[in-house]
């Protein structure tokens, strides 16, 4: 039979991730397409908690914070037209009143603190290996909310400066947690506006740190998905990608979410997620009217269906779930 695209190998992964051990994903906003989907259907997931992060240094550096118990004061933030902001986060912690930002940054570092030592894996995405340093501080920032360019040096990492600084980082996470095994993968999201030959040593250089790591620490420890190989090697189609040409379009990101969840998730967990799934599309039902007596009647039927999957497996939290519905019935 004739092969039409190039099918790309994902791995069976020896450890699964499921609903009774927490995890965490850290990294680009493809990190977070995986994510959200996953905490959609109520699976002990804490996402990004600095927010999406794209190069290695960043990423690396939040965890760091999160191991040390940083507390984030006043001092660490600073105001640019208006607007209090954090080299360290993203902008959607960013704001107008300090005191509400620093309550959540601090909330989301405990709670990562303490969701790294129960975790079963940490998810992690590499976006660029191209960083943006302060030319004041020297150090890699996070997200240059905006200021000007000449406020920054803009460079590539090397493979060597990425694996320097997660190898005692790696040794750092096995002593807080023994157990815990970290994922990682390349984001196939494009970074054109470095130019697309540069785009492509960014990424090479990820892949490269990347199999260094899992020379050094071996596949028991670290492992790694291939979303970017899916993309280049198995989806080579612009019809993949949405109209910007850079991200990716729905149809591939829920292609390489079900490879994703398919090697890596149980099968408890797989049951769970697709029995979840099912009640989040009939909550999603636009009815003609939604006072018609059928439709109250369809909605009761899945809430039934919601209480029956609560008494099967009560060590799953659906407040999502039970939020979307209440939010209905309030509608």
């Amino acid at each position: 039979m004739t092969k039409f695209r190039t099918e790309v190998e994902v791995p069976e992964f020896k450890k699964k991730m499921g609903y009774r051990r927490q995890s965490l994903m850290i990294g680009s906003c493809f990190a977070e397409n995986i994510g959200d989907y996953l905490h959609e259907r109520c699976l002990p997931i804490q996402l990004n908690p600095f927010g999406i992060l794209y190069n290695p240094l960043s990423i690396a550096n939040c965890l760091k914070l999160v191991i040390n118990r940083k507390i984030f004061q006043e001092d660490d933030l600073f105001n640019y037209k208006g607007i209090f902001h954090s080299f360290s986060h993203h902008s959607r912690f960013s704001g107008g009143d300090p005191a509400l930002m620093l309550a959540q940054m601090n909330g989301e570092a405990a709670s990562a603190f303490q969701n790294l030592k129960d975790a079963s894996h940490l998810f992690i995405t590499f976006g660029t290996s191209w960083v943006f340093k302060h030319k004041d501080s020297e150090e890699v920032i996070s997200n240059c909310h905006k200021l000007p360019a000449s406020v920054f040096n803009h460079s590539r990492l090397t493979t060597e400066q990425i694996t320097t600084s997660w190898i005692p980082l790696i040794e750092q996470l096995k002593v807080i947690n023994p157990l815990l095994h970290l994922v990682f993968t390349v984001s196939p999201i494009r970074h054109l506006k470095d130019g697309a030959h540069e785009n492509q040593l960014s990424k090479s250089t990820l892949l490269l740190a990347i199999d260094e790591l899992l020379q050094k620490f071996g596949g028991d420890q670290i492992s790694y998905f291939p979303s970017y190989e899916i993309v280049m090697d198995e989806l080579r189609d612009y019809r993949f990608y949405a109209t910007d040409m850079t991200h990716l379009s729905e149809l591939s990101v829920n292609f390489i979410r079900e490879k994703f969840i398919s090697s890596i998730m149980d099968q408890e967990a797989r049951t769970i997620s697709t029995q979840t799934g099912k009640l989040l599309q009939s909550l999603n039902h636009k009815p003609f009217n939604p006072k018609e007596e059928g439709y109250l009647s369809f909605l009761k039927t899945a809430f039934i269906r919601l209480q029956q999957l609560q008494n099967t497996y009560p060590f799953v939290d659906f407040r999502n779930i039970n939020e979307k519905f209440h939010e209905k019935i309030i509608n």
